[in-house]
């Protein structure tokens, strides 16, 4: 533990203590690799917009605490759920109620199923953080990843462009692009998530146009 703990310096200490709480599921697109991820994202991101350090390193280790597969009706209550476990947890290690609730609000607000817009700049910066590990080549393979987890074709056969049909990323991996993810670098909340979402947003837009013309 203390080796993966040590991976997110300069909050090793908490990471130690939070990780055991910080996976909800065995999704391998919000395993611990992807808070590692996201963890990094943040602390780019933190390093020229500021924040408090301690209550954004928590948001990010507990922001998938609680975690609801993407088909599940449950989708949009997945941040609260997690909200509301990571209050228990960091409650329960003496943290202060300021402080738990800030980290709270940035769990809640993440997510792009829950559609909250978050306040404060640790929570912009979460939002921002784990949106950025939803586009470029890793948005890729996690999209394709979860599209396998359930159960959808990678494309439409007769109509890959959804020229004639309407989009649905139930039945086909590839549409979750134009549905989502081409979306997602509109909406970031900080200076510097913006543009490291612009050069992700590149290499997403680039991986779908070669997959069209492969299959073509």
């Amino acid at each position: 533990m203390s080796s993966l703990a040590d991976a997110f310096k300069p909050h090793e200490k908490l990471a130690a203590q939070l990780i055991p709480h910080a996976c909800g599921t065995d999704d391998g697109s919000h395993d611990i690799a992807h808070i590692l991820r996201v963890f990094r994202n943040a602390l780019r991101i933190h390093a020229e917009e500021g924040g408090n350090g301690a209550v954004l390193a928590a948001a990010v280790l507990l922001h998938d605490c609680v975690s609801v597969e993407k088909n599940s009706p449950l989708r949009a209550q997945a941040s609260r759920l997690a909200a509301e476990k990571a209050s228990g947890i960091l409650a329960g290690l003496g943290w202060q109620a300021d402080d738990v609730a800030a980290v709270a609000h940035a769990i809640t607000t993440h997510s792009f199923s829950a559609g909250i817009t978050p306040e404060t700049i640790e929570a912009k910066i979460l939002q921002d953080a784990d949106r950025l590990d939803a586009i470029g080549a890793i948005g890729v393979a996690r999209c394709f990843y979860i599209g396998g987890r359930m159960n959808s074709g990678l494309h439409d056969v007769a109509d890959p462009r959804a020229e004639t049909r309407e989009l649905d990323d139930k039945r086909f991996a590839i549409d979750h692009f134009p549905i989502k993810l081409f979306k997602l670098a509109e909406g970031f909340q900080t200076l510097t998530g913006r543009r490291m979402a612009a050069e992700r947003h590149d290499r997403l837009v680039a991986f779908y146009n070669d997959f069209l013309e492969e299959i073509a």
